[in-house]
């Protein structure tokens, strides 16, 4: 089967959202330029990872003397809260993803490659001409990737609350804490 690469060169919005009820939510990672839109989905410790690293990634880059294109914080002006766009339409599962700085064009490029059936080795940042899983690729400004993060992180966390003692979700009608020996917890 042939490989195909979803390039977001002049991303318009890269968004992760839900759908779906606390509990049995589904990730996707969302991204639109004109006349495409891909949505494919995630895991979400895969999500909260992702944020975490594009944080990272601008901070490391940050601190190497581009503090005139990588903001600190997200800026407020460019916060997208919008849901998901229409329709939604599953191109994969993730399975691994790869991030980077781009220092000629001062970009965040995200690949997000698809759980592949054969045991594959996943291309190297850019390379298409390389065998291997179905591919999204997204380039962000500094500014963009600072927002995504910051969704992502509040995306991730607006879940089922963790119970205080051994950090697993609380269902609505309690839960079996192993920290108690078993004895069903009220939410």
């Amino acid at each position: 089967m042939t490989r195909h690469v979803f390039d977001f060169d002049a991303t318009e919005r890269f968004v992760l959202g839900t759908v779906g009820m606390p509990g049995e939510r589904t990730f996707f990672l969302q991204a639109r330029q004109t006349g495409m839109l891909t949505s494919v989905i995630l895991e979400k410790a895969q999500a909260a990872a992702l944020a975490d690293r594009v944080d990272q990634l601008l901070d490391e880059a940050r601190a190497r003397g581009h503090e005139d294109v990588i903001p600190a914080d997200a800026a407020v002006t460019i916060t997208d809260t919008a849901p998901l766009d229409a329709p939604i339409v599953e191109e994969f599962r993730v399975g691994a993803m790869a991030l980077g700085w781009d220092e000629a064009s001062r970009r965040v490029v995200i690949e997000a490659h698809a759980v592949a059936d054969e045991p594959a080795s996943i291309p190297d940042i850019g390379d298409d001409d390389a065998p291997g899983p179905d591919t999204l690729r997204v380039w962000l400004s500094a500014a963009m990737a600072r927002a995504f993060a910051d969704r992502a992180r509040s995306v991730v966390s607006a879940g089922r609350p963790p119970c205080p003692f051994c950090s697993q979700p609380l269902d609505p009608e309690g839960h079996i804490c192993p920290r108690s020996n078993g004895y069903r917890r009220r939410s």
